[in-house]
């Protein structure tokens, strides 16, 4: 038996490229995926996430639909700007049509019947805004000793990128993520876009994908406007493929570097919020402090080995851990 994992998550085209590398794992047991507002509307990330299992020819992975919006405030904008209107680049509805109706409970209860069944702890991935995993956190406390840990893509240890602090997934809810990250004493990973955006994929890179079959020409035609988006950010032709990373850690245990670090959330309402504020001082300097919770950071990979990895797992080719 693999990796017992299920995913949280609001695809989004980075997400769908997760979604997928789980999917075709052969060391992965995917016991589910739950769905979340983000990067577009619930119905939207549901749906793609639906297509996306159908395209892996995965009908035995149960969906559930969870939180539409965040714990306390609305979330301002969504990012159409870089996913386009329907969360995959206009291009959802080339997918194959769901292979499996959606599950009849919502994702707390979904989350809380897989953890229960399972026979040993499972990792979770959220990849998306934390509302789902704080509430599972919250009204159900005895499931922790069930989470192996969480491997949570969001944050940014120097810049954001919906605001010059914040990173979208903490940004989209605060509140969520200071529960999960601050709060919660589960163990966690966190991948912040700092490594993300270094782990990039360039168009040789895209284009093996592309040519690999099916499932590779599928996920490739959903990256256009993810692509023009990126183009401008990263200023050369490619895309950063953020929550496939954290995805391959919660896969292969250690194939990112991490850092154990004092971390806290900013939920004020000023230009900060959804910053994560990381302490990096020295532990005696740190200590003068009022405390914070410690998660392990990610701060470093073998790039070319992670990107080799993820491109083999979705195109087939095994992907050894590098």
């Amino acid at each position: 038996m693999g990796t017992q994992l299920i995913i949280d998550t609001d695809p989004g085209v980075d997400d769908a490229f997760a979604i997928t590398l789980a999917a075709l794992s052969p060391d992965v047991d995917l016991l589910g995926v739950t769905t979340v507002f983000g990067n577009v509307p619930l119905a939207a990330t549901t749906r793609n996430a639906q297509r996306v299992l159908a395209l892996c020819g995965r009908p035995d992975v149960p969906v559930a639909a969870g939180a539409e919006r965040p714990l306390v405030y609305p979330q301002p904008h969504r990012a159409r700007y870089a996913h386009g209107l329907d969360g995959l680049s206009g291009r959802a509805e080339a997918l194959p049509e769901p292979a499996r109706e959606l599950a009849q409970v919502d994702a707390v209860n979904l989350l809380v019947t897989l953890l229960e069944a399972a026979q040993e702890p499972v990792t979770i991935a959220p990849i998306g805004p934390l509302t789902n995993i704080a509430a599972l956190l919250a009204a159900h406390p005895s499931v922790r000793p069930k989470i192996d840990r969480l491997v949570i893509m969001g944050g940014g240890l120097s810049q954001g990128n919906v605001t010059p602090a914040a990173e979208f997934n903490i940004w989209s809810d605060p509140e969520a993520a200071r529960r999960v990250l601050v709060e919660e004493e589960v163990p966690a990973v966190l991948v912040p876009m700092d490594l993300t955006v270094r782990c990039a994929v360039d168009t040789d890179w895209l284009g093996a994908l592309r040519e690999s079959g099916t499932v590779g020409a599928a996920l490739d035609a959903l990256t256009p406007d993810y692509r023009d988006y990126y183009r401008k950010a990263l200023g050369w032709n490619g895309i950063v493929m953020h929550d496939a990373v954290a995805v391959a850690e919660a896969i292969s245990q250690g194939i990112l570097e991490t850092e154990r670090l004092p971390i806290d959330v900013d939920c004020t309402q000023g230009p900060s919020r959804g910053a994560t504020v990381v302490d990096r001082r020295r532990a005696e300097a740190a200590e003068r402090e009022e405390p914070h919770s410690a998660v392990d950071v990610a701060v470093d990979t073998d790039l070319d080995g992670l990107r080799a990895f993820v491109l083999g797992r979705l195109t087939g080719g095994g992907g050894d851990r590098p």
